[in-house]
C-alpha cells in the first residue's frame, strides 16, 4: 500500500503541473506510471523529462518530453533551449538555456521518504523545487558548482554558473508565510567560508578561490537576468494534448489505484488534499513574490471536475440497463451538469472582466485626478515663482534708483564743496592782493616820508653852513 501511495504522489505531481502550466502531454504522464523495478545500478531511473523547449540531449541521445532520466547522465540544454526534470521524490529540476547538469547521486526510499540527492551544474542555470527527500531531511539535497556547494533546506532556489562566478537566488517560501510552511533556505559555501540565504529573493555570489559574498536583496535588473535563463522553457506549450486526453489519463490512473486496493473515498481525499496543498504552496510563493493571486484564491472548477470523474470511475460497475431511456436520461443529466458548470465558469469570467474593468476605470479616474492635482500644483508653483521674480525685480529697481539718487546727491555736494572751496580760495587771493597793495602803499609812503625827512635835514645843514 505504501509503495502504491508513493507512486501516486509522483503521478499526481505530473498531473498538477499539467493543470498549472500545460507542459506535459499524455505520453509523458504515462511514462511516470512505468514500473521502476529491475533496473541495474548503472541504469538507475531518477526521473522523467517534463516540459522541453528547443534541443536538449545527453551524451548519447536527444531528449524529448516523456523520456526517462538515469543516474550519472549529463543533461545538455543548447542555447535558447530548456527542460524540466521531474524526479521520483517529486522534486523538480528546471534546466535553463546553455546549461549542463549531472545527477550524481539519487537515493530514495518511497516508504520512509528518506534519501539523498546530489546534482552538479557544470555551466548554465538550474532551478530547484525540493520534494519529499528534502521535506524529510532538509540537508539531503545538494547542488555542486565549480566554486563550491549549495545546500538546500527545503525550498525553491535558482543558480547561474558563469565564468569563474556562481550567483544563487533564494525564491522562497519565507519565514512569515501564511500557511506556516517551514521557511526555506540555501547554504552557499566552500572551503573559504559560508553564507546562509534565508530571506526570499536574497542572493549571493561565489568566485573561485574566495569565500561567498554576503547575502543581498536582489535588484530588478539582477532578477531579470535569472528569469531570462528560464524564458525559453516558459514559452514551451503543450502540443497535441487536449482536455479529453488529460481526463483519460486521470481515469487510467484512478483505475490502476482502484485495482491496487484503494477505495473511492481514499482516492477522492488523496486527490483533493494534493490539489489543495499544491494550490496553497503556489499562493504562498506568488504572494511572497508580490504577484497577483486573485485567480488562484477563487474556487476553481478543477476540484469539482476531479470529484465528478472520481465518482464516475471509482464507483462500482453498473448493472446492465433494461431500457434505453435511463441511459438517455443520465446523458441528459450529465449534459445539464456540464452546461451548468460551463455557465458558472463563463459567469465567473464575465464577473472577473467586469471587476477588472471597474478597477481599471477607478484607477484611470484616480490617475486623472492625480494628474489634475499635479497640474494645479505645477501652475501654483509657476505663479509663485513668477511673483517672486517680479518682487525681486522691483526690489532691484528700487535699490538701483536709491543708489542713483545717493550718487547724484553725493555728486552735488561734492560740486558745491568744490565751488565753495574755489570761492574761498579766490577770496583769499583777493585779500592777499589787497594786503600786498596796502604794503606797497605803505612802502611808498615811507619812502616819501624818508625823502621829506632827508630834504629837511639837508635844508637845515645848508642853513647852518650859510650862517657860518
Amino acid at each position: 500500500m505504501k509503495k502504491i501511495l508513493s507512486l501516486f504522489a509522483a503521478i499526481f505531481l505530473s498531473i498538477s503541473i499539467v493543470q498549472a502550466d500545460d507542459t506535459l502531454n499524455s505520453d509523458q504522464i504515462k511514462s511516470l506510471i512505468t514500473d521502476t523495478e529491475g533496473l541495474t545500478i548503472e541504469k538507475q531511473l531518477v526521473g522523467i523529462v517534463g516540459a522541453i523547449s528547443g534541443t536538449v540531449r545527453t551524451e548519447t541521445r536527444e531528449l524529448k518530453s516523456g523520456d526517462q532520466i538515469y543516474l550519472n547522465e549529463t543533461i545538455i540544454a543548447d542555447v535558447g533551449s530548456g527542460t524540466q526534470i521531474l524526479l521520483l521524490d517529486q522534486s523538480t529540476f528546471t534546466i535553463g538555456s546553455d546549461s549542463q547538469v549531472v545527477m550524481d547521486t539519487f537515493i530514495f526510499d518511497p516508504d520512509t521518504h528518506e534519501g539523498k540527492i546530489v546534482a552538479s551544474v557544470k555551466q548554465g542555470s538550474l532551478k530547484v523545487i525540493s520534494g519529499l527527500i528534502s521535506k524529510k531531511n532538509p540537508d539531503s539535497l545538494t547542488v555542486e558548482v565549480p566554486e563550491g556547494t549549495l545546500g538546500s533546506r527545503g525550498t525553491e532556489f535558482q543558480t547561474i554558473v558563469g565564468k569563474k562566478k556562481t550567483d544563487t537566488l533564494l525564491i522562497g517560501p519565507g519565514k512569515n508565510n501564511t500557511l506556516g510552511l517551514r521557511p526555506g533556505a540555501v547554504l552557499v559555501g566552500n572551503k573559504f567560508g559560508k553564507t546562509m540565504l534565508n530571506n526570499p529573493y536574497s542572493f549571493a555570489s561565489m568566485k573561485q578561490g574566495q569565500a561567498p559574498g554576503k547575502a543581498k536583496q536582489i535588484t530588478k535588473q539582477q532578477l531579470k537576468k535569472f528569469k531570462k535563463r528560464m524564458k525559453n522553457l516558459k514559452v514551451a506549450k503543450l502540443e497535441g494534448a487536449t482536455k479529453e486526453e488529460k481526463k483519460a489519463i486521470r481515469k487510467k490512473i484512478r483505475k490502476e489505484l482502484k485495482e491496487a486496493g484503494l477505495d473511492k473515498e481514499e482516492i477522492k481525499t488523496l486527490i483533493k488534499e494534493n490539489i489543495k496543498v499544491d494550490k496553497e504552496k503556489r499562493i504562498v510563493l506568488l504572494k511572497e513574490r508580490g504577484e497577483d493571486v486573485s485567480d488562484l484564491e477563487q474556487p476553481e472548477m478543477i476540484e469539482d471536475e476531479m470529484e465528478i470523474e472520481v465518482e464516475q470511475e471509482v464507483s462500482e460497475p453498473e448493472a446492465p440497463e433494461a431500457d434505453d431511456k435511463p441511459a438517455v436520461e443520465k446523458k441528459e443529466v450529465k449534459e445539464k451538469k456540464v452546461t451548468k458548470e460551463k455557465k458558472a465558469t463563463k459567469d465567473k469570467k464575465v464577473n472577473k472582466k467586469k471587476k477588472n474593468k471597474k478597477k481599471k476605470a477607478v484607477k484611470k479616474k484616480k490617475g486623472k485626478k492625480k494628474k489634475e492635482a499635479k497640474k494645479k500644483k505645477a501652475t501654483k508653483k509657476k505663479k509663485a515663482a513668477k511673483k517672486k521674480k517680479a518682487a525681486k525685480k522691483k526690489k532691484a529697481a528700487k535699490k538701483k534708483k536709491a543708489t542713483k539718487k545717493k550718487k547724484a546727491v553725493k555728486k552735488k555736494k561734492a560740486v558745491k564743496k568744490k565751488k565753495a572751496v574755489k570761492k574761498k580760495k579766490k577770496v583769499v587771493k583777493k585779500k592777499k592782493k589787497v594786503v600786498k597793495k596796502k604794503k606797497k602803499v605803505v612802502k611808498k609812503k615811507k619812502k616819501i616820508t624818508k625823502k621829506k625827512v632827508a630834504k629837511k635835514k639837508q635844508k637845515k645843514k645848508n642853513k647852518r653852513r650859510r650862517k657860518k
